[in-house]
């Protein structure tokens, strides 16, 4: 029975796990996206399936409701929002498709995604504690260093940094820059600037790796087994964390992807725009910036407290 060919008579026929890996296999099948996102869409139905056999919901009968109430266990089941948000979008384009090839009625038109909270769960350090940071790091291995005063700087994602090779490492209309291989994308078709200070451990650290070459990766492993090879987001993470319990900090609230986030707000403190953070974490949307104001105005609460007024009335 050819995949592409297979009618809703024929799947009826089927067993249940059958019609199920069927139904799966065929609207992976037809989606265009990447491999990564295909694999993401094949876990989320995988496990919207497994909810409706444990409620041995016939799937013909499955209805607006059942996707309402399988949205609700997700989040009393202590799913993040942003998780329980993703397994939903991918529902929504199967049971989109499903409606197009006359399988299934679709049932998840119109759910909503769960609001998330509009801050993100990994936290900034404040401008005297990435100073500390630096300063332990200083004195440290030279890669070590390079790495997190270049994430700190540039907002790069530990992946990113992974992909980064010597070679891109240029310029453009005169300014130094790095060049990078952003989230989602299949090619370095994006870049960071790199000032001085944000370069200048690079090159020391290079200069200690003599005879490099262009094409190697711009950080490399010293391990036994992965000598000279490639780092890994794992090592990055956890140089990130031996230097944050270094400094006093060892909250989960607090990884390699905080330094992420203090680069935008750290932008903000200096003065900087929404849409110059925008620009520097490459957000597609300016929405997803403005999640760092809250930040900001956090600070402006805890120094400016209006609580403090009433002192002075009585």
């Amino acid at each position: 029975m050819l995949l592409q060919t297979t009618t809703k008579t024929e799947l009826q026929s089927l067993e249940k796990g059958a019609k199920t890996e069927l139904i799966i296999a065929r609207f992976i099948a037809e989606q265009d996206v990447k491999s990564s996102s295909k694999r993401t869409y094949q876990r989320g139905l995988k496990q919207w399936f497994s909810w409706v056999e444990e409620k041995l919901l016939p799937l013909p009968q499955v209805t607006r409701a059942e996707v309402l109430q399988y949205k609700t266990e997700l989040l009393a089941g202590g799913l993040s929002p942003l998780t329980v948000g993703s397994y939903l979008t991918v529902l929504r384009k199967f049971y989109e498709w499903t409606e197009a090839n006359k399988l299934y009625p679709n049932v998840a038109k119109g759910v909503k995604t769960p609001r998330r909270k509009k801050q993100f769960k990994k936290q900034p350090l404040s401008i005297e504690k990435s100073k500390e940071l630096l300063d332990h790091f200083q004195g440290a291995a030279l890669r070590d260093y390079a790495i997190v005063n270049l994430l700190l700087r540039t907002g790069l994602r530990t992946i990113e940094a992974v992909r980064a090779d010597v070679k891109d490492i240029t310029y453009k209309q005169g300014k130094r820059v790095l060049l990078i291989q952003g989230k989602g994308r299949e090619s370095k078709d994006s870049f960071v600037i790199l000032t001085d200070k944000a370069y200048q451990p690079i090159a020391n650290y290079l200069e200690s790796r003599k005879g490099h070459k262009a094409g190697e990766p711009l950080f490399t492993s010293t391990s036994n087994n992965n000598r000279g090879g490639r780092l890994t987001t794992r090592t990055i993470s956890s140089i990130a964390k031996e230097g944050l319990r270094a400094i006093g900090i060892d909250a989960k609230e607090f990884t390699a992807h905080s330094f992420r986030h203090t680069t935008a707000v750290n932008i903000l403190r200096a003065g900087g725009t929404l849409a110059n953070a925008q620009s520097v974490l490459r957000h597609e949307s300016p929405a997803t910036t403005q999640i760092y104001t809250a930040t900001i105005e956090e600070e402006i609460r805890l120094k400016e407290a209006p609580e403090a007024l009433l002192d002075s009335v009585f």
